[in-house]
């Protein structure tokens, strides 16, 4: 069973990028443009990674994590947030909002692919 990521960034640069790179790494890739997507989406379909930026309008990254974190269906998925603006408030904000991990933009391939083999059993990806 292949692994099902969804990548939610309002810059649509971004999403292919991460579609791309995980894809190619063998994962099942949907995208989601705003926070308000992703929380309609998890509420009927079930994602084993969720990677979401923290500027996005309307909705930002955090608060998304906060409440899928409150949501018996998604508490256990692990989420990756990533911002251009490497400053220590965002990171401690999404670790506060529940997030496994705050990766700083620009991403580098290898290091995104890695991020999602260790926070997803590889024997999932098969």
């Amino acid at each position: 069973m292949t692994a099902r990521v969804l990548v939610a960034d309002d810059a649509a640069t971004v999403r292919a990028w991460v579609t791309q790179v995980l894809g190619g790494a063998g994962y099942a890739v949907e995208s989601a443009v705003n926070g308000y997507e992703v929380i309609e989406r998890t509420a009927t379909e079930s994602f084993d990674l969720i990677v979401i930026d923290v500027n996005m309008p309307r909705l930002d990254g955090c608060s998304v994590v906060e409440r899928l974190r409150a949501q018996e269906a998604t508490a256990a998925t692990p989420m990756v947030v990533m911002s251009t603006a490497s400053r220590a408030t965002d990171e401690q904000r999404a670790y506060d909002a529940g997030a496994n991990l705050f990766l700083a933009k620009p991403l580098r391939p290898d290091r995104l692919t890695f991020v999602a083999d260790v926070l997803l059993d590889p024997v999932v990806r098969r």
